[in-house]
């Protein structure tokens, strides 16, 4: 079985070798599974693993790789799939009880485009129930149980993504995707000292996924590094008659070459109203990140959001948009089988909320987006960190110990803008710290190339955790 040092290797560097023919897509497959085995159950990470179909796959890839037909970076490359992507013939259990016996009979766009692209799936990563639904309590809130973060089992991974972030922290996989409506593909990244892309709204199809919010859903990859979440973009990125909310042909498919990548003058922002309160460690980290960041990026100067109700906005139109999705399990009763005692009830809290409130909020949505315009002017990109804290403990009560006020993640969400999430270092409690860059609709590249540039000049994204004495 291959050891720790390749395991936890970047998507490309393992790409490099499985073309050359120096890697073999199936003992990469066979070491995975054989590490998923090990730690998964402890962790909680796994909603699923689908060891047959992964050897099967393997097998295949390689025979094709060995035949001369090489079909990309993600040929023959093991990843995991957030369980809330419909798989054909596997159960999709949405992390909840009332649909732990679902099944269906089509694979979600992502998984269609993962196998055209020859990739190898593992299983079905963990979930909060319902993707956290209009809210929640406890990390518990799943069928699977809280996600232990790898740098410290004794706490959370964050965000409905929770086994996604465990996986990739923890060496199970070369990659994995997971979903964001509110934070839940960049806190995962943060919490696990990984990378994670939230894309541009409609620019990954979400045919075949379970909804939460129409209007604010996105699927995107947890990875090792910048780069290589833009590979698997590249993969999962396009427009889809299915999904009437991706975006025209031409602005939703995406294509990533790092040869012929152009790194265009950036002004970088660094917002100083993105945290309500920075921790004196955090605010270390940014200031060192912007010494590494002035290397590339000449022009770095102060941003600051718009101020305004924002986040009411965000959370009546999620909420609202969320009764909407789950109207035949709360008319059915069966949300009273949900495990999180808030989750049971915040669904009929939701179906109260006046059209009128949510209307109004679709016209703040609309006045913001001419806002971030504005803003988008003066800087390419936004950067601050991606949390104010570092893991919480499993057994917080998120709605008391881990709420605080998120201009951004309301911002960002609410009007579809790309960001991701890079490790920068580590806070004194020994748990990671996340570097989040924000940008214009549809400049996912950017935020990309602004990472990267990040990235090339640290090593934080290397480091992982000492698993074997963690569990």
């Amino acid at each position: 079985m291959l050891g720790e040092e390749i395991l936890y290797l970047p998507l490309s560097e393992l790409a490099r070798r499985i073309e050359s023919k120096k890697l073999s897509p199936v003992e990469l497959t066979e070491s995975y599974l054989a590490r998923s085995q090990k730690f998964g159950p402890a962790l909680n990470a796994y909603a699923l693993l689908t060891p047959e179909i992964a050897l099967e796959q393997a097998h295949k890839a390689e025979k094709e790789i060995r035949g001369g037909h090489y079909r990309g970076a993600l040929h023959g490359m093991p990843f995991a799939a957030k369980d809330l992507l419909a798989v054909k013939g596997l159960p999709t259990t949405w992390g909840a009880q009332p649909y732990a016996s679902q099944v269906f009979d089509y694979d979600s766009a992502v998984i269609t485009n993962l196998k055209r692209a020859g990739a190898v799936m593992l299983g079905k990563s963990a979930m909060i129930e319902l993707a956290g639904g209009s809210s929640y309590r406890f990390a518990s809130a799943s069928l699977t149980g809280a996600a232990k973060n790898p740098w410290n089992t004794s706490c959370w991974t964050c965000g409905s993504s929770s086994g996604s972030g465990a996986i990739m922290a923890a060496g199970l996989a070369a990659f994995t995707l997971g979903s964001e409506t509110w934070g839940s593909i960049l806190c995962p990244a943060a919490f696990c000292g990984v990378s994670g892309l939230r894309p541009t709204y409609g620019r990954v199809s979400r045919f075949g996924a379970m909804a939460l919010a129409y209007s604010m859903d996105k699927i995107g990859p947890l990875c090792r590094t910048a780069e290589d979440c833009a590979r698997v973009f590249a993969v999962i990125a396009g427009h889809d008659l299915r999904d009437r909310a991706t975006l025209p042909l031409d602005k939703a498919a995406f294509t990533y070459s790092p040869a012929t990548e152009r790194r265009p003058p950036s002004r970088i922002g660094l917002l100083s109203n993105a945290w309500k309160t920075l921790p004196p460690e955090m605010a270390a980290l940014l200031a060192d990140a912007r010494k590494i960041l002035r290397r590339s990026f000449p022009f770095i100067g102060s941003a600051a959001l718009p101020t305004g109700p924002f986040e009411d906005a965000a959370t009546i139109i999620l909420n609202v948009e969320c009764a909407s999705a789950f109207a035949t399990l709360l008319r059915s009763g069966a949300a009273a089988q949900l495990a999180d005692p808030l989750e049971q009830l915040a669904g009929y809290v939701s179906e109260t909320i006046p059209g009128s409130d949510y209307v109004s909020a679709l016209r703040i949505r609309e006045q913001l987006q001419n806002k971030m315009e504005e803003l988008f002017d003066s800087f390419d990109i936004l950067v601050t960190v991606s949390q104010p804290v570092t893991a919480s403990k499993l057994d917080l009560n998120l709605e008391t110990g881990l709420s605080f006020p998120d201009p951004l993640g309301a911002i960002g969400n609410l009007c579809g803008l790309p960001a991701i999430s890079v490790p920068c270092g580590f806070a004194p409690d020994g748990l990671p710290v996340g570097l989040q860059f924000v940008g214009r609709a549809g400049n996912d590249l950017g935020v990309i190339q602004a990472a990267r540039a990040y990235q090339k000049y640290t090593n934080w994204h290397k480091k992982r955790p000492k698993l074997a004495e963690a569990v």
